[in-house]
């Protein structure tokens, strides 16, 4: 299974940037790249997706069984011709001192090659004893490569190449100097989603034209071939199939935080996925339950709230009992404002709180979950740790006392006083990201509800 691993020394160093760019550099050679993504993300991936033409995995040790990640990885692996994991963070850095999560760990589990990428701005000699130390620091690691990143120019190239080259034995298969050009736009959650930006194509395309002509591709995919092979376990969570659903899934520039694998998931398990648009739809579908992901509401607050007809929809089927899960994103749309910048907007109104933004986040990080008792879902109380994760700038405020909730938190922020899962007529909405995965096969789980309470109505409907 040829493979890379694009990792860094430390964040911001332009890993994102390049691994979009080889990703569609590649792909406009012929060649079918597979993305992954390291740890918990919806932007990278994204992107990822865009500029590869398939869809982009993470691959997470807190969230997910080691059997998982390998049978992930291998499954989706073996149908590209080369398969590109973009690391998060720095390469060795991770949640415990022998950073049995970090990038590193993640590569030398799969066998896949690293390769480093510095942003060598300010650098000279000094980069020498920078590589020697990640070389040293864990000799069993594959360290195949660098690409040099924020190049000054060709002076500074061949300063850097030489300097590599007399002190280490690591090959520099690229150098990518400074660049307008290579900016993607960020903000507080990290990159623009791609989902928002009408001109991705184009800039996908600079991307590729300016990596393609400074990285040596034909390097670097000898370097993939000398990724291990490896073989999936059929460990992955299969929901058991039910009575067809419909579930609608709102996915807009709005709202666009989905992992693929949960959405194929619902299709799996016999759900017709139904999609929304909360910017432009006016009418609701005929569905039998309604999935919300994240994304960024805030910066669509004129024209979500402009929708007063699909809010007014929304809010009236939910509290007539239509079964519903919300995460982050979601959860602020159906409470009853939002407030950023010293302005107050209406949202659907459905959640008897308001969502207050915030310069700094809110919550942020891995999280573990203990379902309560409260839980509506058939089979939640099962797993009594769930592990999710959560990046939120905003807080749900105004809360009434007696608000049920179908988690504690144990680890994390969530909602508030340690509990998420806000517990609304058949709605419940979190601050947290699920994956559906053996710690947390919430797929099934809900769609168990869905039918359940379809099955109610129904039965109430054949009595009249």
């Amino acid at each position: 299974m040829p493979a890379v691993f694009i990792s860094a020394a430390h964040k911001s160093s332009g890993k994102t940037t390049l691994s979009i760019g080889l990703c569609a550099a590649l792909r406009k050679a012929g060649t079918e790249v597979q993305p992954f993504k390291k740890g918990p993300d919806y932007i990278d991936p994204m992107w990822l997706s865009a500029a590869s033409g398939r869809p982009c995995y993470n691959l997470d040790f807190y969230t997910m069984e080691h059997t998982e990640i390998r049978t992930l990885y291998a499954r989706h692996g073996a149908a590209a011709e080369l398969s590109l994991i973009e690391g998060n963070k720095g390469l060795y850095d991770g949640l415990d001192l022998q950073g049995a999560n970090s990038n590193a760990a993640l590569a030398g589990f799969l066998g896949v090659p690293v390769i480093l990428v510095l942003d060598a701005r300010g650098m000279t000699r000094g980069i020498a004893p920078l590589v020697l130390g990640y070389q040293a620091f864990d000799p069993s690691l594959k360290l195949s490569a660098v690409i040099l990143n924020q190049v000054g120019g060709s002076r500074h190239e061949s300063k850097l190449r030489a300097i590599l080259e007399h002190y280490t034995d690591v090959a520099v298969i690229g150098a990518v100097h400074r660049n307008p050009a290579l900016t993607i736009d960020e903000r507080h959650l990290g990159l623009v989603p791609s989902n928002e930006s009408g001109r991705i194509i184009q800039k996908i395309d600079t991307i590729a034209n300016l990596v393609a002509a400074q990285v040596d591709l034909e390097r670097l995919h000898g370097i993939a071939q000398t990724a291990a092979a490896v073989a999936a376990e059929n460990t992955m969570p299969c929901s058991d199939a039910g009575a067809p659903v419909r579930i609608g899934v709102i996915r807009d520039s709005a709202f666009g935080f989905y992992y693929p694998d949960d959405l194929a998931a619902f299709e799996q398990a016999g759900a017709r996925l139904v999609f929304i648009d909360a910017l432009h739809d006016h009418r609701l579908p005929a569905i039998d339950g309604l999935f919300i992901g994240g994304g960024f509401p805030e910066t669509h607050l004129d024209t979500l709230a402009a929708n007063t007809a699909l809010r007014a929809l929304l809010k009236t089927r939910i509290e007539q009992g239509l079964p519903t899960y919300a995460e982050c994103g979601g959860l602020m749309y159906l409470a009853r404002s939002i407030q950023w910048h010293g302005n107050r907007t209406d949202m659907v109104g459905v959640i008897p709180g308001d969502i207050v933004m915030h310069d700094r986040p809110q919550g942020r990080g891995y999280v573990t979950l203990q379902p309560t008792t409260d839980h509506p879902w058939p089979g939640a109380g099962d797993n009594p740790a769930i592990h999710a994760h959560e990046f939120h700038y905003s807080s749900l405020e105004n809360l009434p006392g007696h608000s049920r909730f179908a988690y504690r938190v144990t680890r994390g922020t969530g909602i508030s006083q340690h509990r998420d899962g806000l517990i609304l007529y058949n709605l419940l909405a979190n601050y947290s990201h699920f994956r559906n995965l053996n710690n947390n096969r919430w797929v099934g789980q809900f769609l168990r509800f869905v039918r359940q309470h379809r099955s109610v109505a129904d039965g109430t409907a054949s009595r009249h």
